[in-house]
């Protein structure tokens, strides 16, 4: 499978470059470039200010009959970004810079003027030594005596700032090292000094919870306990449990209390159900005159439902274990009804 990028061509063995046809181009084409501008200028058109590093589409084209030292020399063409006149500069490489044809200004550079003087003077007096001796001697003299001069200028400083600043840099020295000294002996005391001061708060603090503690376990020890209860429906019955504790200190025997009355409470006692359901109070029964003339061998008769009729012992309501009526007087007076029927 052939490569997606080719970049080795085929040439087959009886390829002639020759036969290839040339194009005949102008030898002063342009083409378009992108560059930045080597350096500040003016319109001066409109007065803009294009400052060096501005980025252009310039069209380039190399200057005819132009040359150093065999090097071309290439034409720029550009355009002021605010009213679009044309701008042309040159490279200079006999000085490795750009040169400034028409159209713009180039800014005030001062190094660039310093520079260009120095070299002025130095090729001026490097041609007159090389014509006249003498004057080789004039300038080897005049300079000896510039150096001594700018040596004696830089003694007399020199003196001049000893006598005005006497430093005792062995004193500065010392001096640096007693402040660091000091420095850590007090950072030293500090660390010691809330050590001890953490220690006393902790011991302070430890003193504290003992003395509560102590005074805790007194209250608890002089406070009376509550009684226990063993399921959370036994507070219903407490009243009921304390009379049955009572009689069996007493010496009476204590009656066992079933499951449904611990869990749900009698009804007759003064517990938390008591004074819920209000117990029929008994009625009593006034006999009635007998008006009716009845036979003397009915005397009886008459006697056993007086006697019926009375109250004893028997017909009272029979209160069970836990206070509740199960029986009244309507028992009493059905018995005596059926032995009426049975007469």
């Amino acid at each position: 499978m052939s490569e997606r990028k080719v970049l080795n061509k085929y040439y087959p063995p009886d390829f002639d470059p020759a036969k290839i046809p040339k194009l005949k181009l102008p030898k002063d084409r342009q083409y378009v470039v992108r560059l930045m501008a080597p350096f500040n200028m003016r319109c001066k058109t409109c007065g803009e200010y294009i400052y060096k590093g501005k980025k252009f589409n310039a069209r380039k084209e190399t200057v005819m009959n132009e040359l150093y030292m065999g090097l071309p020399i290439f034409r720029f063409y550009i355009k002021c970004t605010r009213c679009l006149a044309e701008i042309t500069f040159k490279t200079d490489p006999e000085n490795t810079d750009y040169a400034m044809e028409h159209g713009a200004t180039r800014n005030f550079q001062a190094e660039k003027l310093l520079e260009e003087e120095e070299k002025k003077i130095t090729k001026d007096r490097e041609e007159e030594e090389l014509n006249n001796p003498m004057k080789v001697l004039e300038n080897r003299t005049r300079d000896s005596k510039m150096e001594m001069e700018v040596l004696e200028n830089l003694q007399e400083l020199k003196e001049l700032n000893q006598r005005q600043a006497s430093v005792d840099f062995e004193g500065m020295l010392g001096t640096y090292k007693e402040l660091e000294q000091r420095e850590k002996e007090r950072e030293k005391e500090d660390d010691e000094r809330e050590t001890q001061e953490m220690l006393e708060r902790a011991l302070v603090k430890r003193l504290r919870d003992s003395d509560s503690d102590s005074d805790q376990e007194s209250e608890s020890s002089s406070r009376p306990k509550k009684p226990s209860t063993d399921r959370p429906t036994d507070i219903l019955t407490t009243d009921r449990l304390a009379d049955t504790q009572g009689l069996s200190v007493r010496g009476v025997k204590k009656a066992k209390v079933e499951s449904w009355e611990r869990s749900v409470g009698g009804l007759g006692g003064g517990g938390a159900l008591g004074t819920l359901v209000v117990r029929k109070k008994p009625a009593t029964s006034v006999p009635k005159p007998d008006t009716t003339v009845t036979p003397a061998g009915s005397n009886t008769q008459t006697v056993s439902k007086a006697a019926a009729i009375v109250p004893t012992e028997a017909t009272k309501p029979i209160t069970a274990q836990n206070g509740s009526s199960s029986l009244s007087l309507l028992g009493a007076y059905s018995d005596s009804d059926d032995s009426n029927n049975s007469e």
